[in-house]
């Protein structure tokens, strides 16, 4: 099995994306649904701020802004508690992820850079 950072820089030239070394020392927002088996599973990636490396991560068709949404997890722990994402997250900011089994769709979006 290929190591974390081969894994994520794959998934970049796989979609002609830049690559960002992810840091797992610091913060991810996680839907309280992320692991509850739900599809698809989203990712989003802001610029890095302060301890959060920027990725916000939900699971299911819904994306909410409300603050009761969203937990805080140190990213380490989707090592363990959702492995199969991790491969996306050396994504550069202003990039998107959506997985659904077999599916995979990645894609940049701009948006993600306004401040």
């Amino acid at each position: 099995m290929l190591d974390l950072v081969e894994q994520q820089t794959e998934i970049c030239r796989k979609f002609s994306a830049q690559y960002e070394a992810f840091d797992l020392d610091l913060m991810v927002g996680v839907s309280k649904n992320f692991i509850s088996g739900a599809l698809p599973l989203n990712g989003l990636r802001h610029p890095q701020e302060g301890h959060s490396c920027g990725w916000f991560l939900w699971a299911g068709e819904d994306f909410s802004e409300a603050t009761d949404f969203w937990e805080v997890w140190h990213a380490n722990h989707l090592l363990d508690r959702c492995p199969e994402i991790v491969k996306y997250l050396g994504l550069a900011p202003g990039w998107r992820f959506l997985v659904a089994g077999d599916y995979e769709d990645v894609w940049f979006d701009e948006k993600l850079l306004e401040v």
